[in-house]
């Protein structure tokens, strides 16, 4: 049986590869302001994408380049080299959001897979159908689209392959096609340089043209200005439904400029979610306890399941951002070694050990500390600060870049991590 593919994403290097530790079976990322996502293009070489690539192939894992801005006329020389010189990186795929850049890139490059950007809204069979026969091998469908109508797109073209996101931020507007970003700072969306204009709070008031008179309309309190917040989308708990379908050939995370902890975090959600399904099991709380730990805008499930209309929940009215359930006290080192302490952390804290899946963690106890396991979970427990240098601290914070030593050798850039509040430290047991 062929399993659905997990697909992260990678705004840097180590996202890159945390997020194939922790899971992915496939990233996506890409360099340069022809990528949807000019910031974590520009956090991205192409001598880095390339060792990523390297990375990820010495994995029997892929990596698609995004190549999905929207060009100006100016601008298509330049693209055209960009395509070419992308190409020489071999990567798995190119993702693509235009009719012309998808026929371009059919030219240029005849054997490359050509993914289609969820930019482009394909939403029904007709227009599957047109881009599949433009050569586009897969379709990142619309976030707006019905599970139901991904079975007709999927029973019509067998062997178009569909990808859907189910976890990560949620635009405000209809596929991505914004301008208020454009109208109020001159950041253009659809170039990649969005400034979330939808997630400031708003005060709305009232003119009258003919006296010049203007009134603030006060709000009820709770009722909240972030009239534009879109609530982060999480499909955990509906990975079953999804996969019973047999539609799908990937689920994707969407967050390319999120953290590394997001990055590792949601794959390793994921991946147990999807290994769970072929082996007949769908712990629900399980999944949703590690993707509650980060920070979010509240949760939705969108409209994959639920049609538009049926929907009042999506957005987050109070607040632009909150907590998640724990807090990143520490990153172990690509040495696995020492790690980097990312919060206030002293002698005896208990820290959780958040590792790949796959991580054979050996328990001891000697002078730097000791690692235990309770209901399922590892933990840590330092019994001096001992840095690298020798220097031994009563406690470090996070502007500490002195690498603390561990009792024992762990997975690289696996976290540490500690409840945000004591209320929130009781987990669900088993693995």
């Amino acid at each position: 049986m062929q399993k659905v593919e997990l697909l992260s994403p990678a705004g840097t290097l180590e996202k890159l590869k945390i997020a194939i530790d922790f899971g992915a079976d496939a990233v996506y990322g890409g360099v340069s302001h022809f990528s949807l996502r000019i910031r974590s293009g520009k956090e991205f070489s192409f001598e880095e994408f390339e060792e990523g690539i390297a990375y990820a192939h010495a994995r029997d894992k892929k990596v698609y380049a995004t190549i999905n801005g929207f060009p100006f006329n100016s601008q298509l020389n330049l693209l055209k080299k960009h395509i070419l010189k992308m190409a020489e990186l071999k990567p798995d795929a190119f993702i693509i959001a235009t009719p012309g850049v998808l026929k371009l890139c059919h030219e240029l490059v005849p054997d490359m897979p050509l993914h289609l950007s969820t930019q482009a809204n394909v939403m029904n069979v007709l227009d599957a159908k047109v881009y599949y026969d433009m050569g586009a091998t897969r379709i990142i469908t619309a976030r707006e689209i019905s599970l139901k109508d991904l079975v007709e797109i999927k029973k019509e073209l067998p062997e178009l392959e569909l990808e859907v996101f189910v976890h990560g931020s949620m635009c405000f507007a209809y596929s991505g096609r914004c301008l208020i970003s454009t109208l109020q700072s001159g950041r253009v969306p659809n170039r990649g340089s969005c400034a979330n204009d939808c997630r400031f709070p708003y005060e709305m008031y009232a003119a009258n043209p003919e006296t010049g008179t203007l009134f603030r309309l006060e709000e009820d309190e709770g009722v909240g200005t972030y009239i534009m917040n879109s609530k982060d989308l999480n499909l955990a708990s509906h990975v079953k439904e999804i996969l019973d379908t047999g539609a799908v050939d990937s689920i994707k995370i969407e967050g390319r400029t999120k953290t590394a902890y997001y990055a590792a975090v949601t794959a390793k959600a994921y991946r147990m979610a999807i290994d769970d399904y072929y082996n007949g099991v769908n712990d629900i709380q399980k999944y949703q306890y590690e993707l509650q730990s980060l920070q979010n805008r509240g949760y939705t499930d969108a409209y994959l399941i639920s049609r538009p209309f049926e929907k009042h929940d999506t957005q987050s009215l109070d607040f632009t951002m909150q907590l998640g359930t724990h807090q990143v006290s520490g990153v172990v080192n690509e040495e696995g070694t020492y790690f980097l302490c990312k919060y206030k952390t002293l002698p005896g804290d208990e820290l959780e050990i958040v590792a790949p899946l796959s991580s054979d963690i050996e328990l001891v106890d000697n002078e730097i500390g000791t690692i235990y396991e309770r209901e399922g979970r590892v933990y840590l427990k330092l019994k001096q600060l001992l840095a690298e240098n020798k220097k031994v601290w009563d406690e470090v914070h996070s502007g500490n870049i002195n690498p603390i030593k561990l009792p024992k050798k762990l997975p690289p850039y696996t976290f540490l991590r500690i409840p945000s509040s004591p209320e929130m430290g009781t987990y669900p047991k088993g693995k």
